[in-house]
C-alpha cells in the first residue's frame, strides 16, 4: 500500500469536529431540541483549554461535560466554545478549543465520535502533522460502539460523583471518559 499523502485521517478529524461545531453553534442559537443532550469529553492539557485552577486540580489530563438541563451562555467561535455549567454548586465557565476535543455523544439518538488528540509536552503547539502516523489506522476517527456507549454513559452518569450537583439535583455531570471507550 502506498503512503497517505493527502492525510484522509486529518482531514475526516477536521470534517467531524466540524459536525460538532454545527451542532454546538444550532443549540446556541435555538437550545437543545427534542430529547438530545451531549457528553463532550476533552483533553484538560491541550493548548487554549480555559478552566478553573480547581477544574484542572481535579481533572489533569481529561473530563467529560454533559450539556443537557443546566448550561448557559453557550458561544461558538470559529475554532471553540465556551460554555457555563455548575460543578459542586460553584458556576464555572469553560473555554474548549475544538482541537481539545476527545469525544462528543449524543446518547438520545446513539450517535458518537472519538477524536484523536495531539499533545504537546510543554503546551506551546499542536503536533506538527507531519510528525503524525501515515497512515489512517492509528488516528483516524472511530464511530462509537452505539448500544454499548449508550449503556456505559448511562452507567457512567449514575456513578458520577454526588458533589457534580447543583442544589435543585440537576448539575453538570462529570464522567469517566472510560464511558466511552470499546473494551478490547
Amino acid at each position: 500500500m502506498s503512503d497517505d499523502l493527502i492525510r484522509y485521517d486529518v482531514l475526516t478529524q477536521e470534517a467531524l469536529r466540524g459536525v460538532v461545531k454545527k451542532v454546538l453553534g444550532e443549540v446556541a442559537r435555538a437550545g437543545l431540541p427534542g430529547e438530545h443532550h451531549f457528553y463532550i469529553a476533552l483533553d484538560t492539557r491541550a493548548p487554549g483549554v480555559r478552566i478553573s485552577s480547581r477544574l484542572r486540580e481535579r481533572y489533569p489530563e481529561e473530563m467529560t461535560i454533559v450539556l443537557q438541563h443546566q448550561f448557559w451562555d453557550l458561544v461558538v467561535t470559529e475554532n471553540a466554545f465556551e460554555v457555563g455549567l455548575t460543578f459542586g454548586g460553584v458556576h464555572e465557565r469553560l473555554h474548549v478549543p475544538f482541537s481539545a476535543l476527545k469525544g462528543f455523544f449524543d446518547p438520545s439518538v446513539e450517535f458518537g465520535i472519538r477524536f484523536e488528540v495531539p499533545v504537546d509536552e510543554n503546551a506551546e503547539a499542536i503536533e506538527d502533522v507531519a510528525a503524525l502516523p501515515a497512515s489512517g489506522e492509528a488516528s483516524a476517527p472511530v464511530a462509537f460502539d452505539a448500544a454499548r456507549s449508550a449503556e456505559k454513559s448511562a452507567e457512567a452518569a449514575e456513578n458520577a460523583d454526588g458533589d457534580d450537583k447543583s442544589d435543585d439535583g440537576k448539575g453538570a455531570a462529570v464522567v469517566s471518559l472510560d464511558a466511552f471507550r470499546k473494551k478490547t
